[in-house]
């Protein structure tokens, strides 16, 4: 057993994150091993601190070794492959080792330091208190004499069939009294295990066979037999919106099951987890574990424990789902892959893609990556022969492709429609109410209105902790709102605070777009979608469900209404205020917006009935707009990748972002500034390691909830070398103690629009 142990310790700065030798108390002996989740004293004050065993026997740094507070129990303890997943976080993404530690690890999972009763000695606390639940099973026959009770017959009999939880004793009408009696008298034995929690347990459990089309089966024979070789393989499986790429999913999992191992499907947003959750219900009941932000600490940790347990063959959930413990991986999937939601924005600043390949390889298993409009860097991997790639070219049942309208708005206006949906849009929204059919609507724009402007001085009324404009929010009693920080002004001001001009509001945002819809069409039924009306528990879900049953004609969201859905009398969709992401920062914003337009284009005309979709813009003649429309994905790739190519962008190059952030601007600059001449300098010691420097720059958002950002680019190659130079220039920025004028963040995954 370990007398020394090397300890990773939470809250350490970059600069002094290593590994912290600790001796362990002979009572301690049995409990430590590697992955442990220990207490420690640390620091001159001998102050508690959490850590997590990274090595044993470590080397003693000096003869005084301190001892180790506490140690939590072998549950809590860190399996192999998560240890190994904590060692690549560090090593690819610049967070320390605890943060690392704390992404692979739910909240509910995670302890705390508290004092024991005595109220002196530091001890380990659960976050969550351990849910369990009896478990009982058949021990022995039951005896005939006295004579057994009904209720007793019945509890043996339904124990026959295998071991039932208490709740499930219960919901037959058998009570705990009972079940202990037979355990008094040996008949049954019990034991506490973790409480498990079937969510979505309303979901019914179907049997029918899974049909494919030729295509779809054509591309799972294409798959299928990487799921038997034992060896990692990636594959992209690139298909049109409504060609049933999710059916294709199932019959892999299915397959995958068969062979023994475990499947791990990953959607980019809460908003889609529903649907795919409820398909993989009803194909694979049970033994199907859900992991997303929107569960509360509780049901998360209890799915966690699920998995971990063994309880689960299936895994689904959005980013951070990549990290469940599951063994025996033999299926990842990512579905729209393209989703920037794959690319964690804090520490530690992961992509999903990158830790799904590492796992992959861990487990000899497939990572199937699926999108109609795949990732550049993905298409082109693709096409370069380093991943299979397998299309689908026909929408399932061979519907055709929505036939798409793009309406100048400068036309209209021209014209004398002033409002935000254009005749031709209003007309087909009145065809498809006539018909009985549904309508979604793309407004990337929550609020009411989207800034105020002084007619005399023409400043905008800008958040007075962020350098953005304050939203117009008309409902709850009116209210200007940043959606940065979240500082709200009520009731809204109608003079202009710097000369006392008069405020004029504009803008379009779901909630106008809401009423200007309503009083166009009194007799619909409209649901709003986005980040206000979906903050409750299941919002999405229960939304969703009422929109499928009829309930509402027009669905108007932000993005959440663009991808992965599917309802069958959706005929129309219509895409407003796409401009404004046509021109905004970052090298992937062509990509995002052919992807938003080409995905919710595509969710119309999925069943009996076409399809047409109408775009509305003021640049009608926009090459991206215009592939979207026409659903030509390949034109675009071709389009963009030449773009990357003289840009020089990935997949030609990788791209290093690091951002400095600080409450006083000066410093902020000159902090990064120095960062810069440090990565010079440094460079000009390897001259074999290829960069480009660009910056610093101030961020694209300069002040956010009140610290200013700088950036700094750098187009790299993201190899070992390259993190080996990035970690010394860390280091020297953190030995002439420029964090504390503005802390530095590294981001390999960015797309430079921060």
């Amino acid at each position: 057993m370990p007398k020394t142990v090397g300890v990773a310790v939470s809250h350490a700065a970059f600069h002094f994150d290593k590994l912290y030798t600790y001796a362990v108390m002979p009572d301690q002996q049995d409990a430590v091993r590697l992955g442990s989740m220990v207490l420690v004293p640390f620091g001159r004050g001998s102050r508690p601190r959490m850590g997590v065993v990274l090595a044993c026997d470590a080397e003693p740094e000096s003869s005084k070794l301190k001892y180790l507070f506490d140690v939590a129990p072998a549950s809590a303890c860190l399996t192999p492959e998560l240890l190994e997943l904590v060692r690549f976080l560090k090593g690819r993404t610049f967070c320390t080792w605890y943060e690392a530690v704390k992404a692979v690890i739910p909240y509910g999972a995670q302890y705390k330091p508290a004092l024991a009763a005595d109220g002196v000695t530091p001890v380990l606390q659960k976050q969550l208190t351990r849910h369990t639940e009896t478990l009982y099973r058949l021990a022995a026959p039951l005896p005939q004499k006295p004579k057994p009770t009904a209720k007793q017959l019945a509890a043996v009999a339904l124990l026959s069939g295998g071991p039932r939880t208490q709740g499930d004793l219960e919901a037959h009408g058998i009570s705990r009294a009972v079940a202990e009696n037979l355990c008094a008298k040996g008949v049954l034995a019990s034991e506490q295990v973790n409480k498990s929690l079937d969510l979505y347990a309303h979901i019914p459990q179907r049997t029918e066979q899974l049909d494919l089309t030729a295509e779809q089966q054509a591309a799972f024979d294409a798959l299928a037999p990487h799921l038997e070789t034992g060896q990692a393989h990636t594959a992209l499986l690139y298909g049109v919106t409504g060609s049933g790429k999710t059916l294709v999913f199932l019959k892999l999992i299915e397959r995958c099951l068969a062979l023994g191992k475990k499947a791990l499907v990953l959607v980019p947003e809460i908003s889609l987890t529903p649907q795919m959750i409820r398909r993989l219900k009803e194909r694979f009941g049970r033994r199907v574990a859900v992991q997303h932000s929107a569960l509360n600490h509780t049901e998360r940790l209890l799915q966690w424990q699920m998995i971990q347990d063994g309880g689960a063959d299936i895994v689904v959930g959005t980013r951070s789902a990549i990290f469940s413990p599951l063994e025996g991986i033999g299926l990842m999937v990512i579905d729209e892959e393209q989703e920037h939601t794959y690319r964690s924005e804090s520490a530690p600043r992961y992509s999903a893609h990158e830790v799904a390949r590492w796992r992959a390889a861990k487990n000899g298993a497939l990572l199937l990556l699926a999108s109609a409009t795949p990732s550049t860097e993905s298409f082109y991997e693709a096409q370069a022969g380093r991943c299979q790639l397998v299309r689908l070219t026909q929408r399932y049942g061979g519907q055709p492709l929505p036939s798409v309208q793009i309406v100048d708005m400068r036309a209209e206006l021209a014209a004398g429609n002033p409002r935000e949906i254009s005749l031709a849009l209003e007309d087909a929204i009145r065809e498809n109410l006539d018909a009985g059919k549904q309508t979604i609507l793309l407004l990337n724009r929550r609020g009411y209105q989207t800034m105020a402007q002084c007619e005399d001085c023409r400043e905008v009324l800008k958040c007075p902790k962020c350098s953005v404009p304050m939203v117009y929010h008309k409902n709850e009693g009116g209210r200007l709102l940043c959606h940065y920080c979240g500082t709200q002004i009520q009731p809204r001001p109608t003079v202009c605070p710097a000369c006392g001009g008069k405020l004029q509001y504009r803008g379009f945002g779901t909630q106008k777009a809401e009423e200007e819809l309503a009083a166009l069409f009194p007799e619909a039924h409209i649901l709003r979608m986005d980040q206000d009306t979906t903050s409750a528990k299941d919002a999405h879900e229960k939304m969703l469900a009422q929109f499928a049953r009829h309930e509402y004609d027009i669905m108007v969201g932000t993005q959440m209404v663009a991808k992965g859905l599917d309802f069958e009398d959706v005929t129309l969709v219509g895409v407003l205020g796409i401009d404004s992401l046509l021109f905004a920062q970052g090298f992937r914003a062509y990509e995002t917006v052919f992807s938003l337009v080409t995905q919710v284009v595509g969710r119309s005309g999925r069943a009996s009935s076409p399809g047409r979709a109408i775009i509305q813009t003021t640049d009608p003649d926009n090459p991206v707009l215009n592939l979207a429309a026409a659903q030509d994905y390949d034109a675009f790739f071709a389009q963009e990748i030449e773009y990357r190519r003289l840009g020089l962008y990935p997949p030609f190059c990788g791209l290093c972002i690091v951002t400095f952030s600080g409450k006083k601007e000066g410093e902020v600059a000159k902090a990064a500034a120095r960062f810069a001449q440090i990565l010079a300098r440094e460079a000009a010691q390897q001259p074999g390691i290829p960069l480009r420097v660009l910056g610093p720059t101030p961020g694209s958002i300069l002040m956010i909830n009140e610290i200013y950002r700088y950036k700094l680019t750098v187009k790299c190659r993201n190899d070992k070398t390259f993190r080996a130079l990035l970690r010394q220039v860390l280091a020297c920025y953190e030995e002439e103690k420029l964090p504390a004028k503005a802390s530095a963040a590294v981001d390999m995954h960015s797309d430079g629009d921060i």
